[in-house]
Protein backbone atom coordinates (compact mmCIF):
# COMPACT_ATOMS: atom_id res chain seq x y z
CA UNK A 1 0.00 0.00 0.00
CA UNK A 2 2.80 2.40 0.87
CA UNK A 3 5.95 2.34 -1.22
CA UNK A 4 8.89 2.70 1.12
CA UNK A 5 11.67 0.31 1.93
CA UNK A 6 10.75 -2.31 4.50
CA UNK A 7 12.63 -5.15 6.10
CA UNK A 8 12.14 -8.60 4.62
CA UNK A 9 13.31 -10.24 7.85
CA UNK A 10 10.91 -11.15 10.63
CA UNK A 11 11.69 -9.54 13.99
CA UNK A 12 12.84 -11.47 17.04
CA UNK A 13 10.81 -11.19 20.26
CA UNK A 14 13.39 -8.73 21.63
CA UNK A 15 13.04 -6.54 18.52
CA UNK A 16 9.24 -6.59 18.38
CA UNK A 17 7.15 -3.61 19.40
CA UNK A 18 5.33 -3.93 22.76
CA UNK A 19 1.77 -3.41 21.52
CA UNK A 20 -1.11 -3.12 23.96
CA UNK A 21 -3.46 -5.19 26.08
CA UNK A 22 -6.75 -4.00 24.58
CA UNK A 23 -8.03 -4.73 21.06
CA UNK A 24 -8.20 -1.85 18.62
CA UNK A 25 -11.67 -0.37 18.06
CA UNK A 26 -13.11 -1.42 14.72
CA UNK A 27 -16.37 -1.69 12.79
CA UNK A 28 -19.22 -3.73 14.25
CA UNK A 29 -20.82 -4.69 10.93
CA UNK A 30 -19.69 -5.42 7.37
CA UNK A 31 -19.91 -2.28 5.22
CA UNK A 32 -21.19 -4.23 2.20
CA UNK A 33 -23.66 -6.77 3.62
CA UNK A 34 -24.36 -5.57 7.15
CA UNK A 35 -23.45 -8.86 8.83
CA UNK A 36 -21.81 -8.81 12.25
CA UNK A 37 -18.06 -8.55 11.79
CA UNK A 38 -16.93 -10.38 14.92
CA UNK A 39 -19.84 -12.77 15.34
CA UNK A 40 -21.60 -14.68 16.62
CA UNK A 41 -21.81 -16.33 13.22
CA UNK A 42 -24.59 -18.69 12.04
CA UNK A 43 -24.42 -22.26 13.30
CA UNK A 44 -22.61 -24.60 10.95
CA UNK A 45 -20.60 -21.86 9.26
CA UNK A 46 -16.79 -22.19 9.13
CA UNK A 47 -13.88 -19.78 9.33
CA UNK A 48 -10.87 -19.55 7.02
CA UNK A 49 -7.95 -17.11 7.20
CA UNK A 50 -5.67 -16.19 4.30
CA UNK A 51 -2.77 -13.80 3.75
CA UNK A 52 -2.09 -12.83 0.14
CA UNK A 53 -0.54 -9.40 0.15
CA UNK A 54 -2.36 -6.10 0.57
CA UNK A 55 -5.54 -6.98 2.44
CA UNK A 56 -7.70 -4.33 0.77
CA UNK A 57 -7.94 -6.12 -2.58
CA UNK A 58 -7.70 -9.57 -1.02
CA UNK A 59 -10.78 -8.99 1.13
CA UNK A 60 -12.86 -7.89 -1.87
CA UNK A 61 -12.07 -11.14 -3.68
CA UNK A 62 -13.64 -13.10 -0.85
CA UNK A 63 -16.68 -10.94 -0.01
CA UNK A 64 -17.68 -11.14 -3.68
CA UNK A 65 -17.71 -14.96 -3.51
CA UNK A 66 -21.17 -16.57 -3.20
CA UNK A 67 -21.48 -18.52 0.04
CA UNK A 68 -19.20 -16.18 2.01
CA UNK A 69 -21.13 -14.75 4.97
CA UNK A 70 -18.72 -12.07 6.16
CA UNK A 71 -15.11 -10.98 5.76
CA UNK A 72 -12.76 -8.85 7.82
CA UNK A 73 -9.16 -7.70 7.53
CA UNK A 74 -6.56 -7.88 10.23
CA UNK A 75 -3.10 -8.91 11.35
CA UNK A 76 -1.91 -12.44 12.10
CA UNK A 77 1.07 -14.63 13.00
CA UNK A 78 3.18 -11.97 14.60
CA UNK A 79 4.53 -11.10 18.04
CA UNK A 80 3.11 -7.72 19.04
CA UNK A 81 -0.32 -7.93 20.73
CA UNK A 82 -3.09 -5.80 19.22
CA UNK A 83 -0.86 -3.99 16.71
CA UNK A 84 -1.89 -0.88 14.81
CA UNK A 85 -1.55 -0.59 11.05
CA UNK A 86 1.27 1.90 11.46
CA UNK A 87 3.12 -0.52 13.73
CA UNK A 88 2.76 -3.44 11.31
CA UNK A 89 4.11 -1.22 8.51
CA UNK A 90 7.42 -0.94 10.35
CA UNK A 91 7.93 -4.70 10.05
CA UNK A 92 8.54 -4.83 13.81
CA UNK A 93 5.39 -6.66 14.84
CA UNK A 94 5.95 -9.80 12.74
CA UNK A 95 2.38 -9.89 11.45
CA UNK A 96 1.04 -10.62 8.00
CA UNK A 97 -1.94 -8.74 6.59
CA UNK A 98 -4.76 -11.27 6.41
CA UNK A 99 -8.43 -11.78 5.59
CA UNK A 100 -10.87 -13.58 7.87
CA UNK A 101 -13.52 -15.41 5.82
CA UNK A 102 -16.68 -16.84 7.39
CA UNK A 103 -18.46 -19.10 4.94
CA UNK A 104 -21.36 -21.52 4.54
CA UNK A 105 -19.80 -24.89 3.60
CA UNK A 106 -23.13 -25.93 2.05
CA UNK A 107 -22.67 -23.19 -0.57
CA UNK A 108 -18.91 -22.85 -1.02
CA UNK A 109 -16.23 -25.36 -0.12
CA UNK A 110 -12.94 -24.69 1.61
CA UNK A 111 -11.25 -26.17 -1.46
CA UNK A 112 -12.90 -23.54 -3.63
CA UNK A 113 -11.68 -20.79 -1.30
CA UNK A 114 -8.19 -22.28 -1.55
CA UNK A 115 -8.41 -22.13 -5.33
CA UNK A 116 -9.38 -18.46 -5.15
CA UNK A 117 -6.53 -17.82 -2.72
CA UNK A 118 -3.88 -19.43 -4.93
CA UNK A 119 -5.05 -17.83 -8.16
CA UNK A 120 -5.44 -14.32 -6.72
CA UNK A 121 -1.76 -13.72 -5.93
CA UNK A 122 1.74 -14.98 -6.67
CA UNK A 123 2.64 -17.34 -3.81
CA UNK A 124 6.28 -17.67 -4.93
CA UNK A 125 7.46 -14.15 -4.03
CA UNK A 126 8.48 -14.55 -0.41
CA UNK A 127 8.21 -11.36 1.63
CA UNK A 128 6.41 -9.33 -1.02
CA UNK A 129 3.55 -9.11 -3.48
CA UNK A 130 4.39 -7.13 -6.59
CA UNK A 131 5.33 -3.59 -5.58
CA UNK A 132 4.37 -4.25 -1.97
CA UNK A 133 7.56 -5.30 -0.20
CA UNK A 134 7.87 -6.42 3.42
CA UNK A 135 6.99 -9.20 5.83
CA UNK A 136 3.39 -8.00 6.15
CA UNK A 137 2.77 -9.00 2.52
CA UNK A 138 3.86 -12.63 2.81
CA UNK A 139 1.60 -15.44 1.64
CA UNK A 140 -0.03 -17.56 4.31
CA UNK A 141 -2.83 -19.99 5.08
CA UNK A 142 -3.84 -19.98 8.74
CA UNK A 143 -5.79 -23.17 9.32
CA UNK A 144 -8.55 -23.63 11.89
CA UNK A 145 -8.84 -27.43 11.79
CA UNK A 146 -6.92 -30.59 10.91
CA UNK A 147 -9.07 -30.96 7.80
CA UNK A 148 -8.18 -27.46 6.64
CA UNK A 149 -4.49 -28.21 7.18
CA UNK A 150 -4.70 -31.39 5.10
CA UNK A 151 -6.52 -29.61 2.29
CA UNK A 152 -4.16 -26.65 2.39
CA UNK A 153 -1.05 -28.82 2.22
CA UNK A 154 -2.47 -30.93 -0.60
CA UNK A 155 -3.42 -27.80 -2.56
CA UNK A 156 0.06 -26.35 -2.08
CA UNK A 157 1.67 -29.51 -3.43
CA UNK A 158 -0.68 -29.58 -6.43
CA UNK A 159 -0.22 -25.92 -7.31
CA UNK A 160 3.52 -26.00 -6.69
CA UNK A 161 3.89 -28.79 -9.26
CA UNK A 162 1.87 -26.85 -11.84
CA UNK A 163 3.78 -23.63 -11.23
CA UNK A 164 7.19 -25.29 -11.43
CA UNK A 165 6.18 -26.86 -14.74
CA UNK A 166 5.54 -23.31 -15.97
CA UNK A 167 8.94 -22.06 -14.80
CA UNK A 168 8.00 -20.48 -11.48
CA UNK A 169 10.15 -20.92 -8.35
CA UNK A 170 8.91 -22.86 -5.32
CA UNK A 171 5.88 -21.65 -3.39
CA UNK A 172 6.81 -19.73 -0.22
CA UNK A 173 3.38 -19.76 1.44
CA UNK A 174 3.38 -20.51 5.17
CA UNK A 175 0.75 -22.94 6.47
CA UNK A 176 0.31 -22.74 10.24
CA UNK A 177 -2.39 -23.30 12.84
CA UNK A 178 -4.24 -20.01 13.10
CA UNK A 179 -2.93 -17.88 15.97
CA UNK A 180 -4.81 -14.82 17.22
CA UNK A 181 -6.37 -12.76 14.44
CA UNK A 182 -6.25 -9.08 15.37
CA UNK A 183 -8.99 -7.09 13.63
CA UNK A 184 -7.65 -4.06 11.79
CA UNK A 185 -8.92 -0.54 12.30
CA UNK A 186 -12.37 0.50 11.05
CA UNK A 187 -11.13 2.36 7.97
CA UNK A 188 -9.40 -0.77 6.62
CA UNK A 189 -12.54 -2.92 6.78
CA UNK A 190 -14.05 -3.32 3.28
CA UNK A 191 -11.75 -0.52 2.19
CA UNK A 192 -12.38 -0.86 -1.54
CA UNK A 193 -16.14 -0.68 -1.06
CA UNK A 194 -15.68 2.60 0.79
CA UNK A 195 -13.01 3.78 -1.67
CA UNK A 196 -13.82 2.27 -5.09
CA UNK A 197 -10.79 3.93 -6.71
CA UNK A 198 -8.44 2.87 -3.92
CA UNK A 199 -5.17 1.04 -4.38
CA UNK A 200 -5.21 -2.70 -5.08
CA UNK A 201 -1.92 -4.39 -5.86
CA UNK A 202 -3.38 -7.88 -6.10
CA UNK A 203 -2.27 -9.95 -9.08
CA UNK A 204 -2.03 -13.67 -9.76
CA UNK A 205 0.32 -15.82 -11.80
CA UNK A 206 -2.19 -16.48 -14.57
CA UNK A 207 -1.82 -20.21 -13.87
CA UNK A 208 -4.93 -22.18 -12.89
CA UNK A 209 -4.86 -24.14 -9.64
CA UNK A 210 -6.15 -27.71 -10.23
CA UNK A 211 -8.41 -27.93 -7.16
CA UNK A 212 -11.70 -26.75 -5.74
CA UNK A 213 -13.89 -26.76 -8.81
CA UNK A 214 -16.92 -28.39 -7.19
CA UNK A 215 -19.54 -26.59 -5.09
CA UNK A 216 -22.12 -28.39 -2.99
CA UNK A 217 -25.74 -27.70 -3.83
Amino acid sequence: MFFFKKSIDLPTPSQALPGRARPLPTAETHFVNGHTLKGPYPEGFETAIFGLGCFWGAERKFWQTPGVHVTAVGYINGITPNPTYEETCTGLTGHAEAVLVVFDPAKVSYAQLLKLFWESHDPTQGMRQGNDVGTTYRSGIYVTSADQRAQAQASLAAYDAVLKARGFPAITTEIVDAPTFYFAEDYHQQYLAKNPNGYCGLGGTGVSCPIGTGVAA
